[in-house]
């Protein structure tokens, strides 16, 4: 009964996080050119930036307005230096060191030798040792093999690796026949811009009244419908007019849907079903906190009361110092981020109350994937069938933790370390 208990909060703690990155996701958009700054990044009226069904923030300076518990309990979150981490447990994720050797190792081998700029990391995390041997592992032991499991791009070709991190050795590993690797960040944000190149995107953009300056894009995953571009890198770019609101999820430019080339940026072509479809009016369309009306009264109008979740003594868990072991209540666990899979949860024991020994649980837990089929048939959403894990990754989506806003006093906040598409 406690074992089923204890899987069923485990399970509400990852479906909360989920949730979580969901819905207050960000990413940093890559630095446009001066004159681009207005038209790509964000738009006039907010800070406010988009990438697939996310909103994102720019880093900016808070304003006087801010909220001072947002402020304050911002700046009590300590930030880590993780230089100099190193693995304790078989689980534990790639560290700063180890990413840099994979990566090094990588591009000294041929063919990316030849020209380690082209290479596009898309997956570059732990290749987690078998059960048996995390099993057989005990605490003080020396850990099994540390490898890297990668997955790349390099002159328009995939390749699946495994990098053994103690002797360099690179494997190949056999590559599907079908589909691509997961979207890097730097996919999802250059291609919420590169419409804005097109000059048949702008104009059709500005006849239906829609200034280029308050265009907010999102990069949605095509799915595979057996079109001839089958072998080429796409997506499907929607835009919303985000003037007047910063929630320009309610101001669709309908039916408008770009075909992108990933890989050159090019607009493959232009659908325009939706052309005599009115954009909605932005009001009443603020959802923001700050924007409610009385929120800056004094007191607030809001009859909203505060409220506080104490734990006097302390939290009840505790988590191995720079580490990612977890014991609470009679259970232990591994925690770590996961690039795509998000949370992952591993190595779960109870200590059993009449003999006082660790009995498993379960090995491995995470949020494999979230299919969302909209099963619309107009041109402008039949193909959307997000696979969020898949196409996105949890991982890549997720966002900091405010103190006392997100979380309440106690928490324990563990950072999640992935690279870059070039492997940083």
């Amino acid at each position: 009964m406690e074992s089923t208990s204890f899987i069923r909060f485990l399970f509400l703690i990852l479906a909360a996080v989920v949730l979580l990155l969901f819905t207050r996701s960000w990413i940093h958009l890559p630095s446009p050119a001066a004159d681009e700054l207005d038209l790509l990044d964000c738009n006039r009226f907010s800070s406010w930036c988009t990438s697939k069904n996310r909103i994102q923030t720019k880093q900016t300076t808070p304003s006087s307005s801010s909220s001072t518990t947002r402020s304050a309990s911002s700046s009590s979150a300590a930030v880590r230096d993780h230089s100099d981490d190193v693995p304790r447990h078989p689980l534990d994720p790639l560290t700063l060191r180890e990413i840099s050797a994979a990566r090094s190792i990588l591009l000294s081998q041929p063919p990316f030798s030849s020209s380690p700029s082209s290479v596009i990391f898309h997956t570059l995390t732990l290749s987690e040792p078998d059960k048996s041997s995390v099993e057989a592992w005990s605490k003080g032991s020396p850990l099994p093999a540390r490898r890297a499991s990668v997955v790349a791009r390099f002159k328009g070709e995939s390749y699946a690796l495994t990098v053994d991190l103690a002797s360099g050795a690179l494997t190949t590993l056999p590559i599907p026949a079908s589909g691509f690797p997961t979207m890097t960040i730097e996919d999802m944000s250059s291609s919420t811009w590169a419409p804005l190149s097109d000059a048949a995107f702008n104009s059709t953009v500005l006849a239906r009244g829609v200034r280029l300056s308050d265009v907010a894009c999102l990069p949605i995953s095509p799915g595979w419908y057996g079109e001839k571009e089958e072998g080429r890198r796409l997506i499907k770019v929607q835009c919303y007019s985000a003037e007047g609101t910063a929630n320009f999820y309610m101001r669709p430019i309908e039916g408008l849907t770009v075909l992108l080339d990933m890989d050159t940026k090019e607009v493959v072509s232009i659908s325009e079903q939706g052309r005599g479809i009115p954009i909605p009016k932005s009001a009443g369309t603020e959802y923001r906190y700050e924007a409610v009306a009385g929120f800056n009264d004094d007191p607030p109008r809001l009859g909203l009361k505060p409220i506080s979740i104490e734990q006097p003594a302390g939290p009840s868990f505790e988590v191995e110092e720079g580490g990612h072991m977890v014991r609470w209540a009679g259970w232990e666990f591994h925690l770590k981020a996961d690039a795509r899979a998000g949370v992952v949860v591993s190595r779960v024991r109870a200590r059993d109350p009449d003999t006082g020994e660790w009995r498993g649980v379960m090995h491995k837990g995470f949020v494999s994937e979230l299919f969302v089929p909209y099963m619309d048939p107009t041109d402008a959403w039949y193909f959307k069938t997000y696979m969020d894990a898949g196409e996105y990754g949890f991982g890549l989506q997720a966002m900091p933790l405010v103190p006392l806003n997100d979380c309440p006093r106690n928490a324990h906040y563990m950072d999640g370390v992935f690279a870059a598409a070039d492997g940083i």
